[in-house]
């Protein structure tokens, strides 16, 4: 093992035992007994392990007097949020298709690849072994992006023509572009939309066409924006928020209680193990999707609105099996 994993090795063996001898470490780290000084050493002096030797006991262990400084160790590797950061980046990059970044996505490409190939691991091991999975992914024409990206910045009004997928129908907007979001593999324009005058959200894959107007966006602020955008459930906004209380049965809350719902989520586990969790919404489509998708292990407990549409829904299921 590589001096990394004999340090982690090293603070289980401590965590175990709680004493451990030096034949003990010897014998578990396969390491002459210089090395394992040099190890100790490094992990008293460089990251103050609180790690004595006890004469009374005959062995090595943690200090529990209370005033051992907290340590921590360095990573064997990326941690989850690194590798996670890394590979999409380099899968975004993978994926551009050719135009203005084309000549400066190549040094990138290579830069990525140095860093995701540390210690013994190549950067093509690592892109066979560690996979980043999308689902449910929709294709969005590149022209139509970057008109919408282009206006956003510039701060320009388009007319979009939009498809409404409910009622299968395309109407013309008239909007000012407020954001561009990325949200569950797929990719939203948040705009104020002239016609409603209120801000919306439009799926950019069900945008046909793309014209610019040459006038200014209308302006909405960052606290305007969060309030209708964010403080409801998913991509549907909407300021007249309500709350939902979810009831998950102890078997899925093993799995939900781990889950960040929402930013302002409140969450409560009873004595049975069963799992409350409040989010707020204001338009319940995608929180009913999301509900459903645990089937018997969750209850709706309120309100009675979200119920009923849970209820209906399922009657729906059911006429159609």
């Amino acid at each position: 093992m590589d001096r990394t994993e004999r340090f982690y090795k090293i603070e289980s063996l401590l965590h175990q035992r709680k004493v451990v001898t030096i034949p003990e470490f010897l014998d578990e780290l396969g390491v002459s007994l210089a090395t394992f000084k040099r190890d100790l050493e490094y992990l008293r002096d460089r990251i103050q392990a609180p790690i004595i030797f006890d004469r009374e006991a005959g062995g090595y262990r943690f200090d529990d007097s209370g005033t051992a400084h907290l340590h921590e160790l360095p990573g064997l590797w990326f941690n989850a949020s690194e590798v996670h950061a890394l590979l999409s980046m380099q899968q975004l990059l993978d994926d551009i298709e050719p135009g203005l970044l084309t000549p400066q996505v190549q040094p990138l490409k290579t830069r990525l690849q140095a860093l995701l190939a540390r210690d013994d691991y190549s950067a093509q091991e690592v892109a066979d072994r560690i996979k980043l999975a999308h689902a449910t992914r929709r294709p969005v024409q590149s022209r139509f992006f970057e008109q919408l990206a282009s206006a956003t910045l510039r701060r320009h009004k388009v007319i979009i023509q939009h498809w409404h997928r409910e009622k299968n129908t395309t109407t013309a907007r008239e909007v000012s572009p407020q954001q561009l979001v990325y949200y569950r593999n797929n990719w939203y324009l948040d705009a104020w939309c002239h016609w409603r005058k209120a801000l919306r959200s439009f799926a950019v894959d069900a945008i046909t066409d793309v014209e610019f107007v040459d006038k200014p966006a209308k302006e909405v602020g960052k606290n305007a924006l969060k309030a209708q955008l964010e403080n409801g459930y998913g991509i549907f906004a909407g300021k007249q928020v309500q709350w939902a209380t979810l009831c998950f049965t102890p078997e899925r809350a093993r799995w939900v209680a781990q889950e960040i719902w929402h930013p302002q989520q409140r969450t409560q586990t009873k004595d049975d193990g069963s799992y409350v969790l409040e989010v707020p919404y204001s338009d319940d489509r995608e929180l009913l999707m999301d509900i459903l998708k645990h089937g018997a292990e969750v209850q709706v407990v309120k309100p009675a609105s979200l119920k009923k549409r849970v209820r209906d829904e399922v009657q729906k299921i059911i006429a159609r099996q």
